[in-house]
C-alpha cells in the first residue's frame, strides 16, 4: 500500500503540472522515464495496470477527504478539476464574458450529429425541417462539428461528425456515454428525398447518405446535457 500511495503522489504531481489531460500510458511513460543521479527511480518499471490502480486510489482519496478538487477522467485522459461546488469563487478568477450559449435550434442539431453521425447536411436538414447553414457554421467555429469526409453515393455530400471537443465540453469519454444512445440511434428519422445529384454539400439523391456511409438510419436525438454554450 505504501508503494501505491508513493506513486500516487508523483502521478499527482504529473496531474497538477499538466496543461491538458495524460492518459495512463502518457503517465506510466514519464513516470518510468524520471532520470537523475542522485536520486534513483524506484519506479523505472512500473507497469500501466499500477498507474490506473494509483489514479482510483487518488479519486476514492479526494472524495473521502472532501477536496475541493476531483480526479475526472477524460476522453482524452485523466485531469485534476475543481469541484463543481466552488464554481462560483473560482469564476471570480477569470472574469472575461463568457460565450453566448447555443441555442436550442443549435443544441437540437448538435444532438443529430452526435447520436446519427456521421450525417450529411440534407439529411439533418430533413429532421429538423428547416435549412442549417447558419447553425451547422456556429457549431463548427465553436469546434463542436467538423467534416468527416464525404458521402459513397451520387453528388458526394459532405458527412459531419462531432469532434474531441466535443467530448471534452459535455464530460464523455466516449460517444457510447452519450444519454440514451443505443434507444436513439435506432429510432427512424425522416431522410433528404432523392434529388439531382450535384457537388459539394448537396443533399442526397436515393437512400440517406448518413444511412448508406454507416449503415444505420438516422434518429432522433435528445440534446446532450452538458455545461451548454
Amino acid at each position: 500500500m505504501r508503494c501505491v500511495m508513493t506513486l500516487s503522489r508523483v502521478i499527482e504531481a504529473l496531474l497538477f503540472s499538466a496543461q491538458k489531460p495524460l492518459s495512463i500510458r502518457e503517465l506510466a511513460t514519464a513516470i518510468r522515464g524520471a532520470e537523475d543521479e542522485l536520486s534513483p527511480n524506484e519506479f523505472s518499471s512500473v507497469r500501466e495496470a499500477e498507474v490506473a490502480a494509483a489514479l482510483e486510489q487518488l479519486k476514492i482519496e479526494y472524495v473521502e477527504q472532501q477536496r475541493a478538487f476531483q480526479l475526472v477522467e477524460k476522453a482524452e485522459g485523466w485531469q485534476l478539476a475543481t469541484d463543481t461546488q466552488y464554481a462560483q469563487w473560482v469564476r471570480q478568477l477569470f472574469p472575461a464574458a463568457k460565450p453566448a450559449r447555443l441555442s436550442a435550434p443549435a443544441l437540437e442539431t448538435l444532438a443529430i450529429i452526435a447520436y446519427r453521425q456521421p450525417i450529411t447536411r440534407a439529411d439533418v436538414e430533413a429532421v429538423r425541417g428547416v435549412n442549417i447553414d447558419g447553425v451547422l457554421q456556429t457549431l463548427m467555429e465553436r469546434g463542436l462539428v467538423k467534416i468527416a469526409g464525404r458521402a459513397e453515393i451520387p453528388g458526394r455530400p459532405l458527412l459531419y461528425e462531432t469532434t474531441q471537443f466535443f467530448l471534452d465540453h459535455f464530460g464523455l469519454r466516449n460517444l457510447e456515454e452519450l444519454p440514451n444512445v443505443e434507444e436513439l440511434r435506432k429510432r427512424n428519422l425522416p431522410v433528404a428525398r432523392a434529388s439531382v445529384a450535384g457537388s459539394g454539400d448537396s443533399g442526397s439523391t436515393g437512400p440517406s447518405a448518413s444511412a448508406k456511409a454507416t449503415g444505420d438510419k438516422p434518429t432522433r436525438a435528445s440534446t446532450p446535457q452538458g455545461r451548454g454554450d
